[in-house]
């Protein structure tokens, strides 16, 4: 059920891009998103696109951000409070770890 939601939540962002005429940018961060990047990758993908690893950086930043909202958005519709979504944010942690 964690990685439904993270993937539901994922398609939601992907959705947004979409809309956004960004998917291709999307596309091209979306392995940044769960990890950090491996040694040089970056820079790999800052020069395809044009950017500077600053830009790049910022725009991983917002993208990793609006995610985790819609991830606590999708745990919010788990649960029967509001108050109940940090606890289970932290239970979805624990069992993907």
């Amino acid at each position: 059920m964690a990685i439904a939601l993270l993937d539901h939540a994922l398609g939601r962002l992907r959705e947004e891009c979409v809309a956004a005429n960004k998917r291709s940018l999307f596309e091209k961060l979306k392995p940044f998103i769960p990890a950090e990047p491996d040694a040089g990758e970056y820079a790999v993908v800052a020069l395809e696109l044009g950017w500077t690893l600053s830009a790049l950086g910022v725009a991983v930043h917002r993208l990793r951000q609006r995610y985790r909202e819609l991830v606590r958005e999708e745990v919010a519709h788990t649960v029967a409070k509001p108050e109940e979504v940090d606890g289970e944010l932290r239970e979805l942690l624990a069992a993907l770890r």
